[in-house]
């Protein structure tokens, strides 16, 4: 993998990582993997599916709709309440869709243009935010009620 990782030790409130990814499609599984291990390690309660399957959604679009070759960077934060995972990239644009609702359908003859949607429908929220070098594209899962956790 490309980057570096920080691990913030879990504590009763949270726990927290950020890795630098690479530019590439590469990308996508390393950090599926990344929020799936950091949900088994403290047995969070977000569904871990759905994370891989929004974080997917997230390096995916920064690779595809972003330019430069510069890294990356997924940040997955895990709280009492849920996680929250963010993908930070250089471009500066907003995502298009993102946070405004009731666009034009995806062409379902086309391979792309689902990833937003599943973010917006999935996620209990999902924005994004400037940052010094680009923005950030973020969602929120809860956590899952206790019958509803896998056993």
């Amino acid at each position: 993998m490309n980057g570096s990782t920080l691990h913030e030790p879990p504590s009763a409130a949270s726990a927290s990582w950020r890795v630098a990814l690479p530019h590439t499609v590469a990308a996508v599984p390393v950090a599926r993997a990344l929020v799936r291990t950091a949900l088994a390690e403290l047995e969070h309660t977000a569904d871990c599916d759905t994370a891989e399957l929004l974080t997917a959604e997230l390096v995916a679009n920064a690779v595809e709709h972003t330019a430069g070759h510069g890294p990356i960077e997924l940040v997955v934060e895990l709280q009492p309440t849920g996680c929250h995972v963010e993908v930070h990239d250089p471009d500066p644009a907003p995502p298009g869709g993102l946070t405004r609702p009731g666009l034009e359908a995806p062409d379902p003859w086309q391979e792309g243009g689902r990833g937003l949607l599943l973010i917006r429908a999935l996620s209990s929220s999902c924005g994004h935010r400037p940052t010094e070098s680009g923005k950030a594209v973020w969602f929120r899962l809860p956590a899952l009620p206790p019958r509803l956790r896998p056993a």
